[in-house]
């Protein structure tokens, strides 16, 4: 049977018919995403990117058409004629076309489809594995088109923002030069250079500062990065990152403003946001202090207190052996959950913390008849209650403790473990959104693995003014000209005021202990640019993946790329990595060998 269709041009999309087409003659194509057969009615769901329709084929209207239709499966894609008209009473308020359906008059079958692997609907239960393996279908799920579509509108809010404000889209280079001072590079061989490699970007951090000195005032670029790290749930081996760079800038101030203004732009149009006043700057010492981490989601309590003064010399030795060893007691205030959690939890959570580096979790719940707790029989009774009103506890409140010597384990313990009691028992409204900079980081934190000094951001950062003069006497409390853009709990972007100063960037090479051969090899090139006069920048980087998450409230990173990689860094649907043509290898002077 040959197909029947009047007219091979689409006159609409399928999801943007509404009552005010009744009575129009149309052309739509789409996927069959539904058919139901009523005997001399059939009705099908045709669906594209902007939405769904329903279509109804009448066989009193046109028996060939009906005929034909008869022949349709879910997911053929197909072309239809016919005429808008309205659902009577029979209209589906779910659907923004539910008011309308199209009466057709011509049907063509476009392309037919074998019987998917599993339904293309956003509420089937389907395994990963499965959808990432067949991620074309995958993406034909609504909610994975409509992470996309928000991507995409980011993206020109995003240039029209920066154009407007007087930066320049520039693009660097994608292979470049291996400066292995942060995370694992992947590494691309060359053929015309036998046993050298280029290493692709982690980030454009050295081309644009190169950018500013070439005076290019104000720069910015949408850029794929890569980074060859172990995955979470909202890493990828390679992302994409919206970054910018100023020259003739005074203060943190210059660029936060910036960027900050950008944030604005895309929250209040992609989220219908409303901003009263800037954003809070909270340092970073206040950030782990109160909330164990550099990246707080503030938007519930369960904040952090210090009570090692109160039980530094208390009879229970795990508390008052960490004081004395230098570390630290600190505890979280559970308010009102004592109904809700059960031992089997207070053990759960005791295992949750270990895997933060902390030996064990102490806890203590007030209950009408008293305070039940896993340490209290070792205080005094002015210390339990000293540490009840530090606490501000009250009849309902679970507190939990952790100790030790090591002050960034009960950060990292404590900082994780109120972030699940949060989520768990939904303590803050999921559709908010929480704000704010983090400031003045360290410059430098110690790395046990190396047994040095290594740059908290990257050795480009600025030193704050007020710390110079620490840099000769006591550089691990020197604070860096650093600022990161915290949103519900997650780092959405950061930057920092650069080392503009040939002497200072080669103090700062030195302090983080790359000899004058190891910072020529390095970053040669760069440091060589310097002498000829670079003016103050700074810059900022945000992840465009994360942004997109945060203002479609997605959970997984995968959801917002449209072919991304698993945990291992493989990509299912391609089964890439792979093995290569031995010749591929021959040209490139490369041997593998078997571990």
């Amino acid at each position: 049977m040959v197909d029947i269709l009047g007219s091979t041009k689409r006159t609409h999309k399928c999801g943007v018919l509404r009552g005010s087409d009744i009575g129009s003659e149309v052309t739509v194509m789409g996927f069959v995403a539904k058919y139901r057969n009523l005997g001399n009615l059939l009705f099908i769901d045709v669906r594209d990117i902007s939405g769904l329709v329903q279509v109804a084929f009448d066989d009193n209207v046109d028996k060939e058409v009906f005929e034909r239709a008869t022949t349709l499966r879910t997911e053929y894609v197909v072309a239809i004629t016919g005429t808008v008209r309205s659902r009577g009473s029979n209209i589906n308020k779910t659907l923004p076309t539910g008011e309308i359906e199209i009466l057709a008059t011509g049907l063509k079958i476009l392309a037919e489809a074998e019987t998917t692997p599993f339904e293309i609907k956003d509420d089937a239960k389907v395994n990963e594995n499965l959808r990432l393996t067949y991620r074309y279908l995958d993406l034909r799920r609504p909610s994975l088109q409509k992470a996309l579509i928000l991507r995409d509108k980011i993206t020109h809010i995003v240039r029209n923002y920066l154009s407007d404000n007087g930066f320049l889209d520039i693009e660097t280079p994608c292979l470049g030069k291996s400066t292995p001072e942060g995370a694992r590079d992947y590494l691309v061989p060359s053929r015309v250079h036998p046993g050298e490699f280029y290493a692709l970007p982690q980030s454009p951090q050295l081309y644009k500062q190169l950018l500013m000195i070439a005076g290019m005032d104000r720069y910015y670029q949408i850029a794929r990065c890569f980074r060859d790290e172990d995955l979470r749930a909202n890493r990828q081996p390679e992302f994409t990152q919206i970054d910018l760079e100023m020259s003739y800038v005074e203060s943190c101030e210059d660029v936060m403003g910036v960027a900050e203004g950008l944030i604005k732009k895309v929250f209040s149009e992609c989220c219908g946001c409303t901003f009263d006043g800037p954003f809070r700057r909270i340092t970073w010492k206040e950030a782990m202090e109160r909330w164990g981490s550099d990246k707080p989601d503030t938007r519930f309590g369960l904040e952090l207190n210090n009570i090692s003064d109160i039980v530094k010399d208390c009879g229970f030795g795990v508390f008052s052996g960490a004081v004395a060893n230098g570390g630290a007691v600190r505890a979280i205030n559970a308010k009102g959950l004592v109904s809700k959690m059960t031992r089997k939890d207070m053990d759960a959570y005791g295992e949750f913390v270990k895997s933060y580096g902390a030996k064990g979790l102490a806890w203590a719940m007030v209950k009408p008849e008293g305070v039940t707790s896993s340490f209290f029989k070792f205080l005094t009774e002015d210390e339990q209650k000293a540490i009840l009103a530090k606490l501000n506890a009250e009849e309902g409140d679970v507190l939990f403790f952790v100790a030790s010597d090591k002050p960034k384990v009960t950060f990292d313990a404590l900082g994780a473990l109120r972030c699940e009691i949060a989520s768990k028992y939904e303590l803050f409204d999921k559709s908010q959104y929480d704000f704010l900079w983090v400031t003045e980081f360290p410059m430098f934190e110690w790395s046990e693995e190396e047994q040095r000094l290594v740059a908290m951001h990257h050795p480009f950062t600025s030193p704050m003014v007020e710390d110079f003069g620490l840099l000769d006497t006591d550089p691990i409390n020197v604070r860096s000209n650093a600022y990161d853009m915290v949103i519900n709990g997650q780092e959405a972007g950061g930057g920092s005021i650069r080392i503009h100063n040939p002497e200072l960037q080669k103090k700062i090479f030195n302090l983080i202990g790359l000899t004058q051969e190891q910072i020529k090899e390095k970053f040669g090139f760069f440091v060589d640019a310097f002498k000829y006069g670079a003016p103050p920048h700074g810059g900022l980087a945000f992840g465009l993946d994360r942004m997109t998450m945060l203002c479609g409230q997605i959970d997984n990173i995968k959801d917002v790329i449209a072919f991304p990689k698993v945990q291992n860094a493989s990509c299912l649907m391609s089964d890439a990595p792979s093995a290569v043509d031995p010749q591929q290898l021959a040209d490139l002077k490369i041997e593998t060998k078997n571990n």
